[in-house]
């Protein structure tokens, strides 16, 4: 498991430089058709700029997207005890407690390293856990606290909203901006700039998705380490798999962070999910069981 983690590590080290490499190239294409140097310059300055701020500000945005609202222990006994106990166990500060007002059975973490960290658990999720399966679960959500998921999340969203800035300016630019007279003639120069504003929210995604497939086996994983009992986790997702349904409040750019899909089901949204299926998971703990 800890080779698995490193691997996580560098496998995250990639996406973000490949992020990074996107949105130069990005910016080199707006230099190369405005033929001027300083739009890449200032395409790269506010990038940096908006995923600085995202990063610091993503949490926050997180618990107002989804509806979470924080709970002290006289609000949930059974919640707080549980993750207070984990926290012990794992020697992790205590995070922050949240409760979603949702029928559907899901739960995240969040922050920016485990000193800021914060879990959630929707109501759903409560009804139809029992103490062992809940331990699992939020064991689930310790662990991405643990292993740094939670930052790697942030990093990686702040990154993909950056994508997706870029390619609203784009197209914007292109419709509606002034084009340089060396360039009124130039098709080429049109149709890659309109490739990339099109391609890359779509390779930010996919990028998005290998990084926290990976993630999810590994906190499976990490969980039942934690509990020192398989059959709670395996429980748990077999419960999230014949209960799931989509949440009512959703959001894509927040899909990654949640322990199942909370998405309608569909086809592409099953391609390009950020959770891998939940019977491999199940698959992945039974053939580990031993291990454990």
């Amino acid at each position: 498991m800890y080779k698995q983690i490193a691997e996580n590590k560098r496998r995250t080290i990639y996406v973000i430089v490949g992020f990074v490499l996107m949105v130069g190239v990005i910016a080199g294409l707006f230099a190369w058709y405005y033929q001027d140097v300083w739009v890449a310059v200032w395409t790269v300055v506010a990038a940096i700029v908006y995923a600085v701020i995202q990063y610091y500000a993503s949490a926050s945005v997180a618990m107002a997207m989804t509806g979470a609202k924080e709970i002290t222990k006289k609000d949930n006994p059974r919640l707080y005890n549980v993750v207070e106990n984990l926290s012990i166990t794992t020697g992790l500060p205590m995070p922050k407690v949240y409760i979603v007002e949702d029928k559907a059975p899901n739960a995240f973490a969040t922050g920016r390293d485990p000193k800021h960290a914060s879990v959630a658990a929707t109501t759903g999720l409560l009804d139809i856990m029992d103490d062992k399966e809940l331990t699992a679960v939020m064991a689930h959500e310790m662990s991405h606290v643990k292993n740094y998921d939670i930052r790697v999340s942030m990093i990686v969203f702040g990154l993909v909203c950056v994508i997706g800035l870029i390619s609203d300016i784009a197209f914007r630019m292109m419709f509606y901006g002034n084009r340089r007279r060396e360039n009124e003639g130039s098709p080429v120069g049109y149709v890659l700039v309109l490739i990339a504003a099109i391609l890359s929210p779509l390779v930010a995604a996919i990028a998005q998705m290998a990084v926290s497939r990976q993630r999810e086996y590994l906190a499976d994983a990490s969980a039942v380490n934690i509990t020192r009992y398989p059959e709670g986790m395996i429980d748990a997702l077999k419960k999230l798999q014949s209960h799931s349904q989509p949440m009512k409040s959703q959001n894509i750019a927040a899909e990654a962070m949640w322990i199942n899909n909370p998405l309608k089901k569909g086809f592409f949204s099953n391609l390009l999910s950020s959770h891998p299926p939940i019977e491999k998971r199940i698959e992945r703990l039974e053939h580990g069981k031993k291990s454990f």
